[in-house]
């Protein structure tokens, strides 16, 4: 148990990822906006979109750091906080730095300092251990309770580093899953059932996790995958839960299965073939229940899988949220709805280290 909470490994990755991330900035400034890894440049309507969108979310922002909207939680903050983080904006002394710091602090309060689990859901526990994942190594933590106004309850979360709440997360999740019986997750901690887009969100943030130096335990993440494995049909269909069950046909489901395999590095298994191939051959497809849902994960999937396939649904992909964004910058007036179709566009900035290939 003490091996899986030592800091040796994220010591050194947090002073990795801060050079990386210090080079990407200054250089980003100095050619204007290129792609670093394959020379092109970021597209003029994605800049537009993306300063008239972050702009909105950092307007709109709570004093305690979260946004209203119809998906209020420590993951809702977390998709806002990663939104502004993604950009490439100084994360320390940029114009958004104060509110990357009130969305980290709000997400931090939130959890619970004995079981690390951060509310509202396991959804919202995934998203949010996931922009901690993100943050860890960008963020300096000596910035992050600086003139904030200190809890002092039982419990509390005064001074709780980036660190240390992505620990507790991960043993809050790891907890989770031993005593589920299918190896998953659903929406309470303490749930005996499981479904792929709940595991999908808490594999993203517990992968995102070990690539920020965390120690992560090997056998969450195979059980995870195993899990997603036993849900992904031959021809590409993943199920919601209990293959051959409730859900029929879903591209956000095997978009979520592609790029938990992808980060996952389980490229060469036939459930990943599949459902890459699923999703690559029908770049036309469009989800009415959870659109922007969709977005965000489609663009991680493709980007991840088939790179020429990301360039022509991410051409596409500009031109909708280009006619779709509302002349304050949002997308209906909504934190969540702007977050996610803001971060489906965030692989032209390609900041964040879960965006990495």
């Amino acid at each position: 148990m003490e091996a899986m909470f030592s800091r040796s490994r994220p010591c050194y990755s947090w002073l990795h990822r801060l050079l990386v991330l210090a080079v990407s900035f200054t250089v980003l400034q100095s050619v204007g906006a290129q792609d670093l890894r394959f020379g092109g440049r970021v597209p003029p309507e994605v800049e537009t979109i993306y300063e008239n969108g972050i702009a909105w979310l950092a307007e709109n922002q709570k004093p305690d750091g979260s946004w209203s909207g119809g998906n209020q939680g420590a993951g809702a903050t977390g998709l806002g906080v990663m939104a502004l983080l993604s950009s490439g904006e100084d994360p320390n002394f940029g114009r958004y730095a104060p509110n990357i710091r009130r969305g980290l602090r709000n997400i931090i309060a939130q959890q619970d300092g004995k079981t690390g689990y951060i509310p509202s859901t396991m959804y919202h526990h995934g998203f949010a251990m996931l922009t901690l994942a993100e943050a860890y190594g960008a963020v300096d933590d000596t910035l992050l309770w600086q003139s904030a106004e200190k809890e002092n309850s039982e419990g509390d979360a005064t001074g709780r580093t980036i660190a240390e709440a992505l620990q507790l997360a991960i043993r809050g999740a790891v907890a989770s899953q031993k005593k589920n019986p299918q190896g998953g997750w659903r929406y309470s901690p303490d749930d005996t059932g499981a479904d792929t887009s709940v595991v999908g969100s808490v594999m993203i943030g517990l992968l995102a996790a070990r690539n920020a130096g965390m120690d992560v335990p090997d056998e969450a993440l195979d059980t995870g995958h195993e899990y997603m494995r036993r849900n992904t049909g031959s021809n590409g269909y993943v199920a919601y839960y209990n293959f051959g069950g409730a859900g029929g046909e879903s591209m956000a489901r095997s978009s979520v299965a592609t790029l938990v395999s992808a980060i996952g590095k389980q490229k060469d298994t036939d459930e990943y073939k599949a459902t890459l191939e699923h999703i690559s051959s029908r770049l036309e497809a469009k989800e009415s229940g959870h659109p922007y849902y969709f977005l965000y994960y489609m663009a991680q999937a493709l980007f991840q899988g088939d790179y020429e396939s990301w360039e022509k649904w991410n051409a596409a992909t500009i031109r909708k949220l280009e006619s779709q964004q509302l002349d304050n910058g949002s997308y209906g007036n909504d934190a969540y709805r702007t977050s996610m179709s803001l971060l489906s566009l965030a692989l032209n900035y390609r900041f964040l280290p879960i965006y990495e290939r």
